[in-house]
């Protein structure tokens, strides 16, 4: 049953549900309209007991009550916003997110959500109670499936009586959330579902529903395009190649963006293969790919004034008697010849001829987003991409976009010096360099494909699949980075004063 999230009209105090939310900011809990009604439903009991256990709705502190039918809600949830300056819409947004997560599992159907008395945005408040509310549990049976769901929830405002801008504002918000779904699901479904064929399947599913442009190649196509490097990843698969390209073209545009996807639906490291321990994560290696297509979803579904690209390149690495070796060379789109080290630096690979082919599109920017090397891992944990850069302005606004999104991003640099190791004695290029900065080698070699355009590259490799729930994030696929790409296109879309 699809979760219907609405806007209330009847007073949050008497709402008959299993679980009644009401969101605070610090210093107004005990002047909060419904905190001042159910205190007096409950003869003074409920002020008495938050001074009690020193609630002081600090950012994300929750005191969970059980009402033993005192209350037509089965249970009563305080949230703490923290101060009323400081909140955002990120913050807005993990916090919901993570309330809603706690108090939607099989024993709660129905639930209302009462907002502060501090001015929000309805947009984040959507986001925010969908992202909660996602579950991955299509392969549950029997017993592990969920007997019953969260259907609906239902938003109070504490100011009174909503408008249809307030409605509005909150069904976008929803819908960008059922967009961050979509790479969600991407990622979460095993790799014998979601093939290089599975994510073009995706991506008509996506032109279909908001009557986008778009256009798949098959492995002959790729082959016949020029795309050799593409190619070679794909041939020791029986799950052929496929390359995306989704279009969000508006009347009135202000900039063309084109985000490229790497999308190695499973990564076995080809012949260069890697060690079992943690080979099945490797189903996550199109997370990037996941993220491109959930934000073209998401740029449909808010439609600003920028003209938006979303190119995948999808492949499955695997070892096979076609597989492409060490020592091979092959010709790119471009015309560089490259010679391969280690197969298991593939994802640099099929980036290249599409970032190639993203060049030819002649945008104003150009973006990718890969989960491309451990050494990113390394860096800066599991929490936070590295990006890079070929300009100061461009990173800047990737950077407002992140806060804005509520995720992690951290600038790294495009040292020179390193780039000397993609040199080889027998192409123009080796694709691989040095263990050491492995994230920024990587790099180096993706900029040689991308001519004189502006660009950023996006090393996601640790948020795109969480091993424990936080904030706006659930366990598994996150949908990492969708939110800052949408924020990004939207901030192009405003024209400069």
């Amino acid at each position: 049953m699809a979760l219907q999230i609405q806007l209330a009209s009847t007073d949050a105090s008497s709402a008959v549900c299993d679980a009644l939310i009401v969101s605070v900011c610090q210093g107004s809990v005990a002047s909060h309209p419904t905190v001042v009604a159910l205190d007096k439903a409950l003869g003074g009991a409920l002020l008495e007991h938050i001074k009690a256990v020193e609630f002081e709705a600090k950012l994300d502190q929750v005191l969970d009550l059980p009402t033993l039918g005192r209350l037509k809600a089965k249970k009563l949830v305080l949230l703490g916003l923290g101060k009323a300056p400081e909140l955002d819409s990120a913050r807005l947004r993990a916090s919901l997110a993570a309330c809603v997560r706690a108090n939607s599992g099989s024993t709660i159907r129905t639930l209302h959500l009462v907002l502060p008395e501090a001015e929000v945005e309805l947009r984040a408040v959507g986001e925010g109670v969908a992202l909660g509310a996602y579950r991955f549990s299509k392969y549950f049976t029997g017993d592990r499936k969920p007997k019953s769901e969260l259907g609906k929830a239902l938003i109070h405002l504490a100011r009174g009586n909503a408008s249809a801008a307030d409605k509005k504002q909150l069904d976008l918000g929803v819908a960008v959330a059922d967009a961050v779904a979509i790479a969600r699901d991407a990622v979460n479904e095993p790799p014998n579902v979601m093939t290089p064929e599975g994510l073009a399947e995706v991506a008509r599913g996506i032109a279909r529903k908001h009557k986008l442009k778009v256009k798949v190649l098959d492995k002959k196509g790729i082959l016949a395009a020029g795309m050799n490097l593409h190619y070679a990843v794909g041939q020791g698969s029986e799950n052929e190649p496929r390359f995306i390209h989704v279009s969000y073209v508006p009347k009135k545009k202000h900039k063309k963006i084109v985000f490229v996807g790497k999308g190695i639906t499973f990564d076995s490291g080809g012949l260069c293969i890697k060690p079992a321990a943690g080979m099945g994560e490797m189903k996550s290696d199109m997370g990037g790919a996941a993220a491109v297509l959930g934000m073209i979803a998401a740029v449909a579904t808010v439609r600003p004034d920028v003209e938006v690209h979303a190119i995948v390149a999808a492949a499955e690495n695997m070892p096979d008697a076609a597989a492409y070796r060490p020592a091979d060379i092959f010709t790119s789109l471009d015309g560089k010849t490259v010679e391969i080290i280690n197969t298991d630096a593939e994802g640099r690979l099929v980036l290249a001829d599409a970032l190639t082919y993203a060049t030819r599109l002649k945008p104003d920017i150009i973006i990718d987003a890969a989960t491309l090397t451990g050494a990113a891992l390394v860096a800066l944990g599991k929490t936070c991409s590295a990006f890079y850069s070929t300009e100061d302005e461009l990173a800047r606004s990737l950077e407002r976009a992140a806060r804005t999104a509520g995720e992690q991003f951290w600038r790294m640099p495009l040292l020179e010096e390193l780039g000397e190791q993609l040199k080889s004695d027998v192409a123009d290029l080796k694709h691989t360099a040095d263990r050491w900065g492995g994230s920024i080698s990587a790099a180096l070699f993706l900029r040689e494909f991308v001519g004189k355009f502006p660009w950023i590259h996006c090393d996601v490799a640790g948020p795109v699949l969480a091993d424990r729930a936080k904030g706006m994030y659930p366990k598994g696929g996150t949908g990492h980075p969708v939110l800052t790409f949408l924020n990004f296109v939207e901030q192009a879309g405003r024209p400069s004063k």
